[in-house]
């Protein structure tokens, strides 16, 4: 099939008009901020053919000789159009206006270049910035994550989190890209907000299916995030202040023209506000100055987003651009002792020795986490018809979780230490990934009918999976034999892979009716001295049945070459990524999706179809658990098969002063571990644990003004799946004793049987702007509610046993209950933000 592709993609490629053809070029830009755009739409009307600029704001289209008039389309913005003499190859730079009808809301819809009813791309939502940031979120915090998990075919896991579930696939099947560079974890506050900046973005993009060629290595979704190159005409920016966090962005020229700069910083204040409360605490648990407890600890975040970008005279352009992000939790408890040591004569009477015990106990508790990528791209104009973009990237994910134990005690005879006893113990996991990669990207448009991409990427993972560091130091002054000096270290040695990848792709105008996207990726793996190879097909078709009509299908094929192991139903940080070894396949997806798309002007209809199979899908063993030990985890998961399948359906309005979308999903997704060896749940399939049935989502804003607009969000979904012990059982592990390493084991006839309550909520968001006098800065204060009417959304559903007075037996029975906790109530929140 690769090589029936592969001859289709350079056949397409040969088929270019024989009239003599010129090519115009160039870049297009905000007007006012001079600020490339992406996925504009450049179409001749002569011939109603056309494309769309890069993720660098690049055009090129081919045309015949004479005059042509070209159209500039691009949403939010007024349509430009110019007129060209065409008598041999044009270099064409072209600014376009922001429309002056744009209010301040906007939906979540995309350019009619690229995604959309005449487009050959499917399985595929541009998300504008500006609606991200009026999405109502816990804490005011606005966050991509949580505006992607309103659409059809996303899920959100538990409640409040950040996690990503598309089209039945894990949490660690969707490829995060920024800028380019894939990051590993994304998740802040354990998965409550996500290291994406809204007020460092550009352009975001989310694939559910029909995967460009260019992207691999994860089975289920591609977020593609591009970050502002800066403003290239005069110094922009804004600070925010919330409940929780407060943020700036700033950009502007370094030299103008040439060089722009792009800064933006964000932090939470949670340690800070924590400290009035740990003060109080402490001053009661305080009875003198010699006897006290004290307790510390705090947590907080930060972001920081650069990027510097360089535009040569020939239209070369340079940009580096770096991010760097931490997580860091602690809590400290200290307990101090001194105490007169009293003896009794034969009498009962107090006697005061003059000695006195002193003891002291510190116990720490550290937890961080956190990215940092860098990457340096340069962009070539080759010729007008060929446009290159090469890359070298960095990217570094680190986790590091420490706790110690301090104990002091002594016997003091006034200043004389007559007895002493000390003990340090201390455990730190430390678990790191670095990445090297190095791609380059080629764009070429031979012809109007044709729009190819091909290009190649070599990646240099290194692992170290999980150490574990134990010391313990202890001394006695009255048993010097017992002492202990000992330090250990274990977990799987530093471990290298390769992974490598050649595609290619065409977006081929067969006919004015008929345009394919036809692609190819092959990938390898080499790690361990065992090499992986993997054909990965990419197909899609679009038919249109009238002018604002379509029909649309699509294949592709996906491998996934590293694993997160998962301790819990969250996205924890302490989850471990893992290579494929010799024993463990890579895991590998084939989706195929069919829908129509209606877009008349103001309003966008699809409905989509999915079948999506997966295999070697990993899970834990029954009973296994992992408890963040990297040594021997082959011997604790089973690799199977799932799949998934679905409909959804979206409605959009994209333009006028109400905009907003309902979008629903019935979809159901499936696991089979039955290999031998390998079973889970005697080999009978099961629903995966994100299994939904019905997700149901809205989301509407309303500008009233230009100073003042209002948005609203629902959600009504089936609850997720999990395991539920129907009965307990005992069991002895040690012949001959009733007690002794004996336990009670749950016992659950299969896996995720169990579906929690259907889970509701609505939030609401208001925006208040003011403008200064001579309109040079803009204050926003945004109020916003989170989960409007108090519904307690389960976070947690446990067993509790509820007892009984059984008068029949004269004794109390146990029955057991079960019992959910929530823990988002109605959460408030005011953000303030000046713009200027």
């Amino acid at each position: 099939m690769m090589k029936l592709l592969l001859s289709a993609l350079l056949l397409s490629a040969g088929i270019i008009a024989q009239a003599q053809k010129y090519t115009i070029s160039g870049y297009v830009t905000d007007s006012r901020s001079g600020e490339p755009l992406i996925g504009v739409a450049v179409i001749d009307s002569g011939t109603s053919l056309g494309t769309t600029t890069g993720n660098s704001g690049y055009y090129s289209i081919s045309l015949g000789q004479g005059r042509k008039t070209l159209r500039f389309v691009y949403l939010g913005y007024e349509e430009k159009t110019i007129e060209v003499d065409l008598t041999g190859d044009l270099k064409q730079d072209v600014a376009i206006v922001e429309s002056a009808s744009t209010l301040t809301a906007a939906t979540v819809t995309a350019s009619s270049g690229t995604t959309g009813a005449r487009s050959s791309q499917m399985s595929a939502v541009e998300i504008p910035v500006m609606q991200i940031k009026t999405i109502p979120a816990i804490g005011g915090e606005v966050d991509v994550i949580k505006a992607i998990q309103l659409l059809p075919g996303v899920q959100s896991g538990t409640e409040g989190t950040a996690g990503l579930y598309v089209r039945g696939g894990g949490a660690d099947e969707n490829l995060l890209l920024m800028d380019g560079v894939p990051l590993y974890n994304v998740n802040h506050l354990f998965g409550f907000f996500s290291v994406f900046n809204a007020d460092a973005m550009k352009s975001v993009t989310l694939y559910k299916g029909n995967f460009p060629a260019r992207f691999g290595g994860h089975l289920s979704s591609v977020l593609d995030v591009r970050m502002n190159d800066g403003n290239d005409n005069r110094i922009t920016g804004s600070a925010s202040i919330g409940l929780i966090s407060s943020k700036f962005n700033i950009e502007g020229p370094i030299v103008k023209g040439k060089t722009t700069f792009n800064v933006s910083a964000r932090r939470t204040y949670m340690d800070l506000l924590m400290k009035p409360a740990l003060y109080y605490a402490n001053k009661e648990g305080k009875d003198d100055e010699m006897n006290y407890e004290k307790v510390g600890g705090g947590y907080n975040f930060y972001d920081l987003n650069a990027k510097i970008t360089h535009r040569f005279d020939g239209g070369d352009r340079l940009s580096l651009s770096f991010y760097c992000g931490d997580d860091k939790a602690k809590v400290s408890m200290e307990d101090s002792y001194t105490g007169n040591i009293i003896s009794w004569t034969p009498d009962g009477t107090q006697v005061d020795t003059g000695r006195q015990d002193y003891s002291l106990t510190k116990a720490k508790f550290r937890w961080r986490w956190g990215n940092m990528v860098g990457s340096l791209r340069w962009n070539h104009e080759i010729s007008p018809r060929l446009y290159l973009s090469s890359a070298v990237s960095y990217t570094q994910y680190r986790n590091n979780l420490g706790v110690s134990i301090d104990e002091q005690e002594s016997i003091l005879h006034g200043k004389v230490e007559e007895e002493s006893f000390m003990n340090k113990a201390g455990i730190d996991y430390n678990s790191l990934i670095n990445d090297i990669s190095a791609t380059v990207d080629f764009d070429w448009r031979p012809d109007p009918r044709h729009d190819a991409k091909f290009g190649a990427i070599a990646t240099l993972h290194s692992f170290r999976p999980g150490v574990v560091s134990m010391m313990q130091k202890s001394s006695s002054t009255e048993y010097p034999e017992d002492n202990i000096d000992i330090s250990q270290e274990v977990g799987d040695k530093p471990l290298s892979s390769t992974e490598g990848a050649i595609f290619i792709e065409d977006n081929w105008s067969v006919l004015p009716w008929l345009k394919l996207n036809l692609g190819g990726r092959v990938s390898a793996y080499g790690v361990s001295g065992k090499t992986y190879f993997s054909a990965e097909p990419r197909l899609g078709l679009r038919a249109l049945l009238s002018d604002n009509v379509s029909f649309k299908a699509s294949y592709s094929e996906m491998s996934q070459y590293i694993h997160l192991l998962c301790n819990s139903n969250l996205s924890m940080p302490s989850d471990l990524w893992v290579p494929v070894t010799s024993r463990i396949r890579p895991m590998r997806s084939r989706q195929s999706a069919a829908g129509f798309f209606y877009d008349p002007g103001k309003y966008e209809f699809s409905v989509e179809g999915y079948y999506k199979s997966m295999d070697n899908v990993l899970e834990y063993k029954d009973g296994a658990s992992y408890l963040g030990m990297a040594t021997g985890w082959e011997d604790k998961v089973c690799m199977g098969t799932g799949w998934a399948y679905g409909v959804e359906f979206m409605v959009q309005k994209k333009i006028g002063k109400t905009t907003g979308w309902i979008g629903y999903t019935w979809a159901k997704s499936m696991r089979k571990f039955d290999r031998e060896g390998m079973e889970i749940n005697d080999g009978r399939p099961f629903p995966a644990k994100y299994d939904r049935r019905h997700d149901l989502s809205a989301t509407v804003t309303h500008a009233f003004s230009k100073k003042f607009d209002l948005s609203a969000t629902f959600v009504l979904a089936s609850g997720n799946c999990g395991t539920l012990g129907y009965d307990e059982f005992f069991v002895e592990d040690m012949p001959g004793s009733e007690y002794m390493g004996s336990s009670w084991v749950e016992y659950a006839p299969s896996r995720n049987n169990y579906r929690m309550p259907m889970y509701n909520r609505m939030d609401i968001g208001m925006n208040f702007y003011r403008p200064s006098r001579r309109n040079r800065t803009t204050s926003v204060w945004n109020i916003s509610v989170y989960n409007v009417y108090n519904y307690k959304n389960p976070f947690i559903i446990m067993v509790d046993y509820h007892d009984e007075w059984d008068e029949e037996n004269g004794q109390y029975v146990g029955y057991p209950v079960l019992k959910k906790l929530s823990i988002f109530p109605i959460i408030p929140t005011v953000t303030y933000t000046l713009k200027f």
